[in-house]
């Protein structure tokens, strides 16, 4: 029924549907009140939807996501379709091979740069030793020679009191290879693909280095495609990177930055066309990136002969995780 104000509790369970119906229910205002505390854990059974580091624009997010209708097949074919072709689902495969393929190159380069054979263990052991192998593949990414720096990382402190030495590792590696290796005109730009995802390179299984290659090609065909179609349908965050150049080599450079811009916006699910990169990063990964696709959108508004807008000023976020 309508009512001049409507007050609305939203959870994680809430369905897109049932949502919509509260919050237009108020012809004078409508009010949406996000759940993000919950039960002592000794109270309750955890559930697998629950996140500690949820956020209210996180949490309306899922609810959008939550369709409660029930979808014709036609629909349901589509929605799997895209689950499993969009960047975000293709790029946690790419690094999850990438993980396995590099995993024995690793133990070695670790063997090398002077871990004793039990601190190699404990490191492929470790929690931590997923970010750790992320940030060895975005090293290498940058042009920076493990052979050499990684001894040199692990010698410039004794490991004897870390409680976690990957952890540490990962942490120096970060801190030495924030930027691309060189400098002036012989730095080189990163390897990435779509502009985002560290290229896994160095010896590996000939299965692994297929499965990333074929990867990698869809990677990019689907950052294309998203541009092309927001492209076509003239999707108002389009026009915030100006308009395609007519100079063939110019609209080259142009559409290769867009992409990238593409690429974040599907990996990370932004439904926001008011502006390309849509609301502030909530992870350290999707940091980085974001950073990466507000050069990029920079770039693309250069060749489009477009002064370039003022930075973004998101709203502060809970300090993330160091780990990748």
């Amino acid at each position: 029924m309508t009512t001049d104000t409507a007050h609305v509790i939203a959870t994680a369970t809430t369905t897109r549907e049932n949502f919509y119906v509260a919050m237009t229910r108020g012809a004078d205002g409508n009010y949406a009140y996000v759940v993000l505390d919950r039960p002592d854990d000794s109270h309750r059974v955890p559930h697998p939807s629950d996140n500690p580091d949820a956020t209210a624009r996180s949490a309306l997010y899922g609810v959008i996501q939550h369709i409660g209708a029930e979808l014709s097949a036609h629909e349901a074919i589509t929605a799997e379709q895209e689950r499993w072709s969009n960047i975000g689902q293709l790029a946690a495969e790419y690094e999850t091979i990438a993980q396995a393929a590099q995993h024995d190159r690793w133990a070695t380069l670790l063997a090398a740069a002077g871990l004793t054979g039990g601190q190699v263990d404990a490191v492929l052991d470790s929690d931590a030793y997923p970010a750790l192998s992320a940030e060895l593949r975005h090293a290498e990414a940058n042009h920076h020679n493990l052979d050499t720096l990684l001894p040199r990382l692990i010698a410039a402190r004794g490991l004897g009191d870390a409680d976690d030495i990957a952890s540490v590792i990962h942490v120096r590696v970060a801190r030495a290879t924030a930027r691309p290796a060189g400098s002036g005109r012989t730095r080189k730009p990163p390897r990435l693909i779509a502009g985002l995802i560290p290229y896994a390179d160095g010896p590996m299984a000939d299965d692994m280095r297929q499965a990333l290659d074929e990867r990698h090609e869809l990677i990019e065909a689907r950052a294309d495609a998203v541009l092309s179609g927001a492209l076509t349908d003239s999707a108002p965050w389009t026009s915030q990177l100006g308009a395609e150049p007519k100079d063939a080599k110019q609209r080259t450079a142009w559409r290769r930055a867009a992409v990238i811009v593409a690429a974040y916006r599907d990996r990370y699910q932004i439904t926001d066309d008011r502006t390309p990169l849509g609301p502030a990063p909530q992870s350290t990964r999707q940091k980085i990136d974001a950073a990466r696709a507000r050069a990029a959108a920079s770039t693309a508004r250069t060749f489009a002969g477009v002064a370039d807008r003022p930075r973004e000023r998101p709203a502060p976020i809970p300090r993330p995780s160091h780990q990748l």
